[in-house]
C-alpha cells in the first residue's frame, strides 16, 4: 500500500484527476470549458452581472483559488482592485504569476486606447489600454487558441483532446462571425452614446462611433454640467443611443433619454449579464441585434 500511494503522488495530475481552472470572468470560463471538455473543471469567480472593476475579495473566493491547479484572467489591469489580493492570501503557488500554471490573457492581444500618461485627475484609467478587448468576436477566436496552447503547455497527455475541441469551437465560430457581420453591415457610421467605453473593442469592430460618454472620466460619476453637455452633443450630433452596460444605474441615462429622446438600449458585457445571456454565441446574438 505505501509503495501505491508513493506512485500515485509522482503521477502527473491528469491521469489522477481532472484540472481545476479558477478563471476571473465567465467568458474566460466559457472558452475554456469548451476546450478542455471533460478534463477540466472550472471555477469562475466573478459572475456575470458584476462590475467587472469593482469585484469584494471575499473568503469564499480565497477558498477557489488555493485549491485551483491553474489561473486564467482577464487582465490589462482590470482585476488590479480584487484579483491580487486573493492570489495572496490563497498562498497557492500554482497561481502566482510566474508560474507556468497562470495565464494573463491580456498578454496575447493587442489593447486599444492605451493612454500617452497617467494621471489620477484623468479618472480611473487603465495604463495598458482598454481591457474590455473579449467583446470583439475576432478576439475571442484568438483567445480560443491562446487557452488551446495554455491547455496544452500543462497537460501534453490530452493535447489531441484540446486540438479537437478547439478545430470545433473555430469552425462554429467563424460561421457565426459572418453572421454577427452581416447583421451589422448596416450599423457602420452610427453614432452612440455609452455610459462607460466597455464597448470599444465591439464598436470599432462593426465600425460603430461612440461620440461620448455618460460618465466625465472612466470611473466617475455623471456631474450635472457634464449632463448638460451630454444632452448638447445629442441634440447636435443625433446619436441613435445610449449603449448602457447592466451594472450602473441608468439614472442619469433616463433623464437624458427624457431630454432627448434617445433611447437606452441595455448592452451586456459577459455570460449570465442578463438571464437570456447563456453562453458566448447568445451574447454576440444579443449585441449584434441590440442596435436597431
Amino acid at each position: 500500500m505505501k509503495k501505491l500511494l508513493t506512485f500515485l503522488t509522482f503521477l502527473p495530475i491528469t491521469l489522477l484527476a481532472h484540472l481545476d481552472i479558477a478563471v476571473s470572468y465567465p467568458y474566460i470560463g466559457a472558452l475554456t470549458k469548451t476546450i478542455g471538455g471533460e478534463h477540466i473543471t472550472t471555477t469562475v469567480l466573478a459572475q456575470g452581472n458584476w462590475d467587472p472593476h469593482f469585484i469584494i475579495p471575499r473568503p469564499s473566493l480565497i477558498t477557489k483559488v488555493r485549491n485551483a491547479d491553474a489561473l486564467i484572467m482577464n487582465g490589462g489591469q482590470l482585476e488590479i482592485g480584487w484579483l491580487p489580493p486573493l492570489l495572496g492570501r490563497a498562498g497557492n503557488p500554482k497561481i502566482a504569476p510566474s508560474a507556468k500554471t497562470f495565464l494573463n490573457l491580456s498578454h496575447h492581444v493587442e489593447l486599444i486606447n492605451k493612454p500617452s500618461s497617467v494621471d489620477r485627475k484623468d479618472g480611473d484609467i487603465h495604463p495598458d489600454g482598454n481591457p474590455h478587448f473579449h467583446l470583439d468576436p475576432q478576439n475571442i477566436l484568438h483567445l480560443a487558441k491562446v487557452i488551446k496552447e495554455f491547455l496544452i503547455s500543462i497537460d501534453t497527455v490530452d493535447k489531441e483532446v484540446y486540438e479537437k475541441n478547439y478545430a470545433t469551437f473555430a469552425t462554429m465560430w467563424q460561421e457565426k462571425m459572418r453572421i454577427w457581420e452581416q447583421k451589422m453591415s448596416d450599423k457602420k457610421g452610427r453614432k452612440v452614446i455609452q455610459f462607460h467605453d466597455n464597448l470599444a473593442y465591439f464598436n470599432k469592430a462593426y465600425g460603430v462611433v461612440n461620440i461620448g460618454t455618460i460618465e466625465p472620466l472612466p470611473g466617475i460619476p455623471p456631474s450635472s454640467k457634464h449632463t448638460v453637455s451630454t444632452i448638447e452633443l445629442i441634440q447636435k450630433e443625433n446619436p441613435c443611443c445610449i449603449l448602457h452596460d447592466v451594472y450602473h444605474s441608468t439614472k442619469t441615462a433616463d433623464f437624458i433619454s427624457q431630454k432627448t429622446g434617445i433611447k437606452i438600449i441595455l448592452m451586456p458585457h459577459d455570460i449570465e449579464a442578463l438571464e437570456n445571456i447563456d453562453n458566448l454565441g447568445a451574447l454576440f446574438d444579443h449585441l449584434t441585434s441590440a442596435i436597431k
